[in-house]
């Protein structure tokens, strides 16, 4: 495949990126404002709607990332970095499945953990009204003991919803 090929299936790529991107703000701003006019919205639903959205952004992600893969032939410095974010991405969601189910066996209804790609970061929301120390700490110390993260980069949040 020729540069100009390249760079052109390139440029669409990121056109179809940005056209996406703009798609999923006026509709999000659409369903939000006629959920906001017929007062739906609700903590209720706060773990399943961050799981879908979760999924579908990643869905994107790796969409993406097997079309620039399927541009470059192995070996070069382009697929390879694609190969790697989508291993990343990957594992980033295996382990966002491992610790959600290690929450919920505390005996949380819900939960939802966010991790990042390079695994420097942990955001847990968990389905309770309140967050005490000693549960806080259960937490911690699991996602400590499981990704290895420091104290300073795993954020515990109680969102209570009613199930």
């Amino acid at each position: 495949m020729s540069n100009t090929k390249k760079i052109i299936a390139m440029t669409s790529l990121v056109l179809l990126l940005a056209v996406t991107a703009v798609l999923n703000f006026v509709l999000a701003n659409t369903n939000l404002e006629s959920a906001k006019t017929d007062g739906t919205v609700t903590t209720a639903n706060y773990f399943t709607t961050y799981r879908e959205e979760r999924t579908s952004t990643r869905s994107e992600e790796l969409i993406q990332l097997d079309s620039v893969i399927a541009l470059y032939s192995a070996g070069d410095e382009k697929y390879e970095e694609a190969t790697e974010m989508k291993m990343g991405i990957v594992a980033a969601m295996e382990k966002e499945l491992v610790l959600e189910n290690m929450i919920k066996s505390l005996g949380f209804s819900d939960a939802v953990v966010s991790v990042s790609q390079d695994m420097d970061n942990v955001n847990v929301f968990i389905n309770s009204s309140e967050l005490t120390y000693d549960t806080a700490l259960s937490i911690y110390n699991m996602m400590k003991n499981e990704t290895g993260i420091v104290s300073g980069n795993v954020i515990i949040m109680p969102v209570y919803s009613e199930s």
